[in-house]
């Protein structure tokens, strides 16, 4: 067979049903090749689009998502969200093309060293350099883009290489065992907790992998401590249990950092640095605390977080481990061994600070009034995405869920234009629930061509569409930097009423508040997808930041 219908076979093997892309004329072989199998191929409008359906698509599922693009620029679009994927922690595996062989060793038609430059953003990135090679590369490029810390991988095929005859056959998956913790470092972290006045758990992104949000769950009800989540660990702990102290993260910090500085040890679960530095929790000059790292890898250096012990191991064995460790230690019915009712006073002070102004009424709508809405619609495993701009910081703080993997937040790369394709992506993995993203005016214009790709896939997607006009997170930083000066950030916007109807879809641009709820409703009727543009009064950022830095302690 052909080098490109074995590359296929391959695909097959490792499960793979859907791949987003645009291809070349140097992929031509690969995609006759696919016409042939069972993979269904989405046909997107912009490379960078493609890759966050994979990266969404692959957090979801835990298996890879796979997109594809041709040389050249369609490398270079595909770029910001391969780097995405992999800063956070979703596991992608991209297909790129490349000229003949022949004619790489020179300067050629759209011919670039596309491996060296997305090195620096992967995990492993390979040209397969002959057809023998194709069953081994694949079978690569999935298991390390599957193993934790999930990440990107990159396969190069170039366009002689696809034409080769081949007699191989593709190497089957097998399963991977992840080591176990090791029993003095479980046995020195018991130690540590045992002997702690005021522990905390902050639960990061690896918590909402896999089995370890259940091994969590059990974690917190045995210690009877207050847990944080970081905006990447959403759900992984339910917001309406007694032991959450909801999200960390806003860079003005917020009750819950108040509530950390009052800690003598934070047990810190797959938690990724790259979400929120330690120096903005771990305050040194609040008083030095001891810290429990737990998690697949062993700990980033930084001066601000320094563990006493490390638990490197699967996430969700390692909290088996340490709760059945507990138990025998202190025994079952000695647990919890503390009180969360001693967390109860700041979780009721914060908890009637989010629900400040959820039915406000004023037009431009205020934030908390937007996501109280939302929530109102969505239910417990419907999933939010949201885009990065000023919107996220309230979509962090005040959109709370009780299961994981139901609010999907680019923190760690932290892109605009990650939310409208990440959702079709979600619709594909989850048809039957309710996909919503919620979007600023400026990210939602860096994919707006991809609404086309979900008009004609009959995806209900729907985007809610924060208007103010402004790149309103740059806003809001440079306004705390300089006593509430900024510069120029403003730009126009259509109606996006108008918009829809031009691609044939649902849309609407609300007039009053209480337009909302219902044009939500109306949204997820729609057999295909829906927009709403909601103006939003953005005063309420410094609103905030300026009651953040008067709160001086937990009540």
């Amino acid at each position: 067979m052909k080098a490109s219908d074995l590359f296929v076979k391959c695909l097959e093997a490792e499960g793979v049903t859907k791949i987003f892309g645009i291809p070349g004329e140097e992929n031509a072989d690969l995609m006759i090749s696919l016409k042939k199998s069972k993979i269904e191929f989405v046909l997107c409008r912009h490379e960078q689009a493609a890759a966050f359906m994979a990266d969404v698509y692959g957090r979801l599922t835990g298996k890879a998502g796979v997109c594809l693009a041709t040389l050249g620029p369609g490398v270079t679009n595909l770029m910001t969200g391969l780097a995405d994927a992999n800063m956070d922690r979703a596991p992608v595996v991209a297909i790129i093309g490349q000229g003949s062989t022949e004619r790489l060793h020179k300067e050629s038609h759209q011919i670039m060293d596309s491996i060296s430059m997305v090195a620096p953003i992967s995990k492993w990135a390979q040209t397969i350099l002959s057809a023998k090679n194709v069953t081994e590369v694949v079978r690569k490029a999935f298991k390390v883009a599957e193993t934790e810390k999930p990440g990107v991988t990159v396969i190069e095929l170039p366009e002689d290489v696809a034409k080769e005859e081949v007699n191989e056959n593709p190497i089957k998956p097998s399963l991977i065992r992840r080591p176990a913790a090791d029993y003095r470092a479980v046995n020195e972290a018991i130690e540590l907790i045992i002997k702690a006045k005021n522990p905390i758990i902050l639960a990061g992104n690896g918590t909402i992998r896999k089995r370890a949000s259940h091994r969590l769950r059990t974690l917190i009800k045995n210690l009877g401590v207050g847990v944080i989540n970081t905006f990447m660990g959403k759900g992984s702990v339910s917001s309406d249990d007694e032991h959450s102290l909801f999200t960390i993260g806003l860079g003005s910090g917020d009750y819950n950092n108040l509530a950390i500085d009052e800690s003598d040890l934070v047990i810190a679960i797959g938690y990724d640095l790259v979400e929120y530095s330690p120096s903005a929790w771990n305050r040194i000059e609040k008083g030095q605390k001891n810290v429990i790292h737990i998690d697949y890898t062993p700990a980033e250096v930084d001066r601000n977080y320094l563990p006493n012990v490390e638990i490197i191991a699967d996430l969700a064995g390692a909290l088996y481990q340490l709760n059945k460790a507990l138990m025998e230690k202190i025994g079952e019915k000695n647990l919890p061994l503390f009180d969360i009712k001693s967390r109860e006073k700041a979780r009721t002070t914060m908890l009637n600070h989010l629900n400040q102004d959820n039915d406000d009424q004023s037009f431009p709508m205020k934030p908390q009034r937007v996501l109280s809405d939302v929530r109102k619609v969505m239910e417990g495993n419907d999933i939010v995405l949201s885009d990065v701009g000023a919107h996220k910081m309230w979509v962090a703080r005040e959109y709370n869920c009780t299961e994981p993997n139901t609010c999907l937040i680019s923190n760690g790369f932290c892109t605009m234009g990650f939310a409208l394709p990440g959702s079709m992506g979600a619709k594909m993995v989850f048809p039957e629930r309710k996909i919503l993203s919620i979007n600023g005016d400026a990210g939602f214009f860096m994919n707006v061509q991809d609404l086309e790709t979900a008009v004609r896939e009959k995806l209900n997607v729907v985007a809610v569409v924060w208007l103010d006009g402004e790149y309103g997170l740059i806003k809001w930083k440079q306004q705390i930097q300089f006593d509430g000066d900024h510069s120029n950030l403003t730009f126009d916007n259509p109606d996006f009423g108008v918009l829809a109807k031009s691609l044939n879809m649902w849309g609407i641009q609300i007039n009053s508040a209480d337009e909302f709820l219902p044009a939500l409703k109306e949204a997820f009727k729609q057999k295909g997808p829906a927009i709403i543009g909601v103006p939003v009064d953005y005063s309420e950022n410094m609103r905030l930041t300026k009651h953040l830095g008067k709160v001086s302690q937990v009540l």
